[in-house]
């Protein structure tokens, strides 16, 4: 075999190795399943009917969890995805507007809110865009003070407190016992 057959050879396979590492590195990874958003209190919604513009409103979601639009009213919208409440828009619409064609857009998430009290650098009333964890809602508020107890932290979270130990959440360099957060938990850094 020559020099030149042989180097091509050699080329040609390194190309191959390449392209199966290129290949390989180009595969999706697997993506945790996410929660069906809801719809919550203080979201602000884009709801309209095509080709009725007296219907084509921004409605924010009231503490009472209702949205008011012409023609029907108060409608409980939050604890529903927006495709369930376009099914119930176009059910009680159908009375007013033939063959509605209802859409729901959700054009500002505002009620997924933690808070953070105690010993950190600023506490208050955080918005999350999504998943989150107790080290991200810590983050947020700006990390520890130096008289923070570390281990201590507690989430209340509706009838119940969860207990915290950030410095086993993080040690040996891996993140275990990273708890997801959840809107409305409070996390108390004593």
């Amino acid at each position: 075999m020559s020099t030149s057959m042989y180097k091509q050879l050699v080329t040609a396979a390194l190309i191959c190795v390449a392209l199966c590492s290129i290949a390989l590195a180009d595969e999706p990874a697997p993506v945790a399943e996410l929660p069906e958003y809801r719809i919550g209190i203080d979201d602000l919604l884009d709801v309209a009917v095509w080709n009725v513009t007296e219907l084509q409103k921004t409605v924010p979601v009231r503490p009472d969890g209702k949205i008011s639009l012409p023609l029907v009213n108060d409608v409980t919208a939050a604890g529903l995805t927006p495709m369930e409440l376009r099914e119930r828009l176009t059910k009680q619409m159908a009375t007013f507007v033939q063959n509605p064609d209802v859409s729901v857009v959700v054009r500002e998430i505002r009620s997924l809110k933690v808070s953070v009290i105690g010993q950190v650098r600023t506490p208050g009333r955080y918005d999350i865009k999504g998943p989150a964890t107790v080290l991200d809602a810590l983050a947020l508020a700006g990390g520890f003070t130096e008289f923070a107890a570390r281990r201590k932290i507690t989430i209340l979270r509706s009838s119940q407190a969860l207990h915290f130990d950030y410095d086993l959440a993080v040690s040996k360099g891996g993140l275990k016992n990273n708890v997801l957060i959840k809107p409305g938990d409070i996390i108390v850094v004593p």
